[in-house]
């Protein structure tokens, strides 16, 4: 047997040995089994999670059954079974609970799907890339963006994805500013643009542009005119916020000032069509950047005015997670956003400072 065969490496080959010379001098049967199971648990552990096993767990989960997942892996659900019994046998604990009507994931189970998309996920895109041997690019990325975001440059990235890169499967994922984050750390998207994000080793970042924000609301709210408001004022206002999810901080870049204004809002809401309708019926004014709340400005409806006193401000990243290597098509992607966000701030459709 070469050292590649040996399944038993180190020290788990002197346990076994240990194991198999105590059971020669022993002459109890019940002892002489109770050994062997113990072999065979520590045999067991020895061995390496592979894709397969991460594959057919990863179907259980999303399908929620093993007949489902069976049909779509077009594997007997037998094997199903079997793979996620070695499975919970390697990992000690139990991943799913049997249920007359399904599979219903245990907390571990929960904790290990969150590493097996991450891991298939990059396995699918290191696979694809190296394929592309002459540096044709293709295959899928998913861009996450803020609604902002996606109003400014959404369009031109689907339709110049389409034109020029016809073997790219693009992926655009739409979300309040705060909501990007989580996407990219649980790698729904390969990019994303985020405001503020937190400092993290886990993220690349690349800071692209500076928005400043502004009051917004109808003249009966926040005053008929366009002159700049204090920030002691808006706090007077009724202020509608837009919530964030785990990143407060995609709001604005000062996080005592954000605090204030969370002492002070009389709703908070993260879907935008309410946030409009809520704005435009008189409910209270919302603060964010003129891009966010453009057709009601245009439209007449409402007013923007600046803050000032401070001037509150916020600041966006393209950000990717440093554990995954960039591929010919994310490369060729993420230079078109920034090319297509340079091109939106150039020509006035995102009101915005470029720190490119």
């Amino acid at each position: 047997m070469s050292h590649l065969d040996n399944p038993y490496p180190g020290k788990r080959l002197e346990l076994f040995w240990h194991d198999i010379s105590s059971l020669e001098s022993n002459h109890n049967q019940g002892t002489v089994l109770g050994k062997l199971e113990s072999i065979q648990r520590n045999v067991r552990k020895t061995r390496m999670l592979d894709t397969r096993q991460l594959r057919y767990f990863a179907a259980i989960f999303e399908h929620g059954s093993l007949n489902r997942a069976a049909e779509e892996l077009r594997v007997a659900a037998s094997a199903l079974s079997h793979h996620l019994n070695q499975l919970e046998g390697q990992l000690d604990t139990q991943l799913f609970r049997r249920k007359p009507r399904g599979m219903e994931p245990t907390a571990a189970g929960l904790r290990l799907y969150e590493h097996a998309r991450s891991i298939l996920k990059a396995i699918e895109a290191a696979q694809t890339d190296l394929r592309n041997s002459e540096r044709r690019i293709a295959g899928q990325v998913a861009v996450g963006m803020s609604y902002s975001g996606v109003k400014a440059i959404g369009l031109d990235l689907l339709s110049t994805v389409l034109r020029d890169y016809p073997a790219v499967r693009l992926v655009l994922s739409e979300s309040l500013s705060g909501a990007a984050l989580p996407l990219l750390l649980a790698s729904d998207v390969d990019m994303a643009l985020i405001y503020n994000p937190p400092v993290d080793a886990t993220l690349r970042i690349q800071p692209v542009l500076e928005e400043t924000m502004v009051c917004v609301g109808r003249p009966e709210i926040i005053g008929d005119t366009d002159a700049p408001i204090t920030f002691a004022e808006l706090l007077e206002l009724p202020i509608i916020l837009v919530r964030q999810g785990v990143s407060a901080r995609a709001i604005m870049d000062d996080m005592t000032l954000l605090k204030k204004i969370e002492a002070r809002a009389i709703l908070q809401m993260n879907s935008v069509q309410a946030i409009g309708g809520a704005v435009e019926a008189g409910l209270g004014c919302v603060i964010g950047t003129q891009l966010f709340m453009q057709e009601q400005l245009d439209r007449g409806t409402v007013r923007a005015r600046p803050i000032v006193s401070p001037t509150l401000s916020r600041t966006l990243y393209l950000c990717n997670l440093a554990s995954r290597p960039p591929t010919y098509a994310t490369e060729a992607i993420c230079e078109l956003v920034l090319e297509l966000v340079q091109r939106a701030v150039r020509e006035g459709r995102w009101n915005a400072q470029l720190l490119l």
